[in-house]
């Protein structure tokens, strides 16, 4: 390591074992005692520096075992830290008067706004209390939790010092298989609760100065305004915000969707390709403007200056965008990069990569859970590893004027093909195992948007910084730009869509792409091909022929579950509509249905039209325009058109799929008369197979339960019972329990929701009755096949989930959040 030129297998071995440590420390249910942490951390890291002074080379396995140590203990070091700045239970639920500053840009939306925000005091009626330093906070109009809230401030802006009368809890998201963990997501942000503004007659939020900290977030605002008001299509006006800012949320779910199917949504954000474009821009202008003073070129040399100067610059660049965690990542990379280079170490590239690599898992361990992290250092690593040598590259003939400059423009165009070949092929497989999708357009969609985006409309988005003309002129082009994305998002087969796979399918893949892409001989990436294809088309299991699996997904407040037999699937409810541009189909449903496999969905059953229900149910219909959807919705409802074929739910349907019988019990002919409350006409549906039986009641209510036990009391016999209307107190009578005697019971329910689902006197019910009770929030999604029952919380737990038991914290306490 010492000798110029040179990398011992340190270089190599030390910055991969702190990555591998740091995976290690991430796979652990439950955090060690925080002294185990330091105590590992210190020692690896007093170890790794006597190695480092005494002879590496002979101790180089040594070091790497010390680099493992010292990776698990900071990952936990640090995890500790945050676990020790949530939210104690006590304090979930209480009216707190609380005083801060609005540490980030607000996002507007319809139904109110949402900003995190970093709490200076706090009181509840007792006096005061410790609370997380940083909290994410909704400000809601309307209804909410049984009082008026009055429509947010619009004035509301980063920097701003407020006093407000909040509600907190635990951070908590939805937990489902292949799913997003927004716990991770808040938990990795530092956010230690969530909440809502309560903004009555009697708790008025009162506005206590307006720069009080945060001036970066206050200019990104501003920007962001300025660039709302100053483009008149909203659509291009929040593109341009999310390139210029970081704000991602301006960009219109639609767009979104287009930009996945063609493969472009990296560059519609704040990525690593962006930064490091604009670090090299910056290192150019900055080589060239050093190299005009003789003073300045004796004092640092102008390479020198460019590095130190393109790198403070991207780093500005990455503050101002948010700062957002592929943004740190970058900067990071580059810095090691640049550390490296002013030390005169000309490592090769895979140890640059491996200790930058390294560096961004000390500082944030999290990462290596993150897509964004392995895209990146596989798509460097690739582009790298498949360079040509320049000693057997062919030489440019001698020719000179305009056929010279030919020449050079055809070699740019062909290298940036070639570039743009390799990113895509090399990294299909990591794409593929990461989202369960990749864009058959993607390479040409990228060919026309790389240069556009990066070279002119992000270049015109931040000049406009300085001159906002510039602004319309970005937003013209993006509108061009996404007229050609629209139509190519509408090609057939523009997006392959393919199941989860097995591990061993992604390694094989992985091992494919990057034979495929590297200067091999022909026959050696011919190989390339069968290691692709477990991943392309993965065979997903399913249920034996007569039996069939069940998954209640957890959604928050509202139902939905899955069905699955050897060949069929149906979806029971469709999830509830959490906003005016975000429901449970788009963010759990297809996804979840996508990553099973499921290519067809033979059904969808909407239980009744109650929001919490059929909220998500577009989505699922515009994914899959083939469902036939079974329904009590009343005639003239905006779904039944949605749908190629719709059927009213009514007692006596059934049918039969692979062995397996489906029955619907209620509602009857006369229910559907009018007027009609949505509960009541409620389908239930009966399913039985291979020696199982689940009953699936809908949102029905005493009337119903009671009309049920009359006429249908031997077919409610069941042993997995979907518990009516989320455990409300109006419903799962007594009566009720007795004659479907089930012997699990599922309540699917969001956590702390304003309901108070499920309700205390009707889980006190199921247990007199020895009934299992799974709560969705304390298990996420419920699978039961052949009798047996698994949380997804249990499968997946780790120590950042909510109500994870963890050493320093009470177990009395750990069990009252878990309730």
């Amino acid at each position: 390591m010492r000798q110029q030129g040179r990398s011992g297998p340190a270089v190599w071995l030390v910055p991969s074992g702190v990555v591998l440590g740091a995976a290690l420390q991430l796979q652990q249910r439950a955090l060690t005692a925080s002294a185990v942490y330091i105590g590992a951390t210190l020692l690896a890291f007093a170890l790794l520096a006597v190695l480092a002074w005494w002879r590496p080379r002979r101790h180089a396995w040594a070091a790497a075992l010390a680099a493992l140590t010292f990776g698990w203990g900071a990952a936990g070091w640090q995890a500790g830290v945050k676990l020790a700045d949530r939210l104690v239970p006590e304090l979930e639920g209480v009216d707190l008067d609380v005083t801060g500053v609005v540490s980030s840009m607000p996002r507007f939306h319809p139904l109110g706004v949402s900003f995190r925000f970093d709490v200076e005091t706090a009181s509840d009626a007792a006096g005061p209390v410790t609370l997380p330093r940083s909290v994410q906070l909704g400000w809601y109009a309307g209804l909410r939790e049984g009082s008026l809230n009055a429509r947010p401030h619009t004035e509301l802006k980063a920097g701003q010092r407020w006093r407000f009368k909040v509600r907190l809890k635990q951070p908590h998201g939805t937990l489902n298989p292949h799913g997003f963990d927004y716990e991770l997501w808040l938990f990795e942000r530092g956010m230690g609760a969530t909440g809502s503004v309560r903004a009555t007659q009697v708790a008025l939020p009162q506005r206590l100065a307006d720069r009080a900290g945060y001036p970066v977030e206050r200019r990104r605002q501003e920007v962001r305004d300025a660039i709302e008001a100053q483009v008149t299509d909203e659509r291009a006006a929040g593109v341009l915000a999310a390139l210029v800012t970081g704000d991602q949320a301006a960009i219109d779910r639609e767009d979104w969707d287009v930009f996945r199917i063609t493969g472009v949504a990296h560059l519609m954000a704040i990525s690593g390709l962006h930064i490091t474009m604009f670090a090299w821009v910056a290192a150019a202008v900055v080589r060239r403007a050093w190299r005009c003073s003789a003073r300045l070129m004796l004092t640092v040399p102008a390479p020198t200056a460019a590095r130190w100067g393109g790198l403070m610059l991207a780093a500005g660049y990455a503050v101002f965008a948010g700062w957002g965690v592929p943004a740190q990542r970058t900067v990071l990379m580059l810095a090691t990069v640049t550390l490296a280079a002013q030390a005169g170490r000309r490592w090769p590239w895979p140890a640059v990569l491996c200790v930058a690599a390294g560096v961004v898992t000390v500082v944030d361990p999290w990462a290596v859970l993150q897509a964004g992290f392995w895209l990146s250092f596989v798509a460097v690593g690739l582009l790298m590893a498949s360079r040509r040598d320049p000693a057997t590259a062919t030489p440019p003939p001698e020719e000179t004027g305009w056929r010279r400059s030919l020449h050079g423009v055809g070699a740019a165009a062909r290298g940036m093909v070639r570039t743009q070949l390799i990113a895509t092929v090399g990294l299909a497989p990591l794409t593929m195992a990461f989202f369960h999708q990749v864009s058959l357009v993607g390479l040409l969609a990228n060919l026309v948007a790389i240069p556009v985006v990066t070279l002119v409309i992000t270049p015109l988005g931040l000049l406009g910084v300085g001159w906002p003309l510039l602004w319309t002129l970005g937003a013209t082009g993006l509108q061009w730009l996404g007229v050609l994305l629209q139509a190519m998002a509408q090609w057939p087969a523009a997006l392959w869509l393919t199941a989860a796979a097995p591990s061993w399918a992604v390694a094989a893949a992985v091992l494919g792409g990057v034979l495929a892409v590297l200067p091999l001989p022909r026959g050696v990436r011919l190989l390339s091909l069968p290691l692709l294809l477990p991943l392309l088309w993965p065979a997903p299991p399913r249920p034996a022929s007569g039996s069939f699996e069940l998954l209640a997904v957890d959604v928050g407040q509202g139902g939905a579950v899955l069905v699955r037999t050897a060949s069929h699937t149906l979806l029971y409810d469709a999830g509830p509509q959490y906003s005016q541009d975000s429901d449970a189909g788009q963010r759990v449903l297809v996804p979840l249905l996508r990553a099973f496999g499921e290519r067809r969905l033979d059904r969808l059953v909407l239980s009744h039209s109650d929001i919490d229900h059929a909220g998500g149910a577009r989505a699922v219909l515009e994914a899959y325009p083939d469902a036939a959807l079974w329904s009590s919705l009343a005639p003239g409802h905006p779904l039944l058109a949605a749908a190629s074929a719709s059927v009213r739910c009514e007692a006596g349907q059934s049918w039969q799929w692979d062995g397996v019988r489906f029955e619907m019990l209620h509602p009857g002919p006369d229910d559907h008369a009018p007027p009609l409350k949505p509960n009541r006409v409620s389908c239930v549906l009966k399913v039985s197979g291979g020696g199982q039986t689940v009953l699936l009641a809908g949102d029905i209510e005493r009337r119903e339960e009671s009309r049920l036990v009359v006429h249908q009391a031997e077919a409610l016999k069941a042993d997995l019972l979907l518990a009516p209307h989320h455990g409300s107190k109006t419903s799962s009578t007594a009566g009720f329990l007795e004659a479907v005697a089930p012997r699990v019971a599922v309540f699917q329910a969001g956590y702390r929701n304003r309901f108070g689902h499920p309700a205390v006197q009707v889980l006190e019910r199921y247990e007199e009755r020895g009934i299992e009770r799974i709560v969705s929030p304390a298990c996420g999604a419920y699978r039961w096949a052949d009798g047996v029952g698994v949380c997804e919380r249990d499968l997946r737990r780790r120590y950042w989930h909510h109500g994870t038991l963890n050493p320093e914290t009470p177990p009395d306490e750990q069990a009252e959040s878990e309730g």
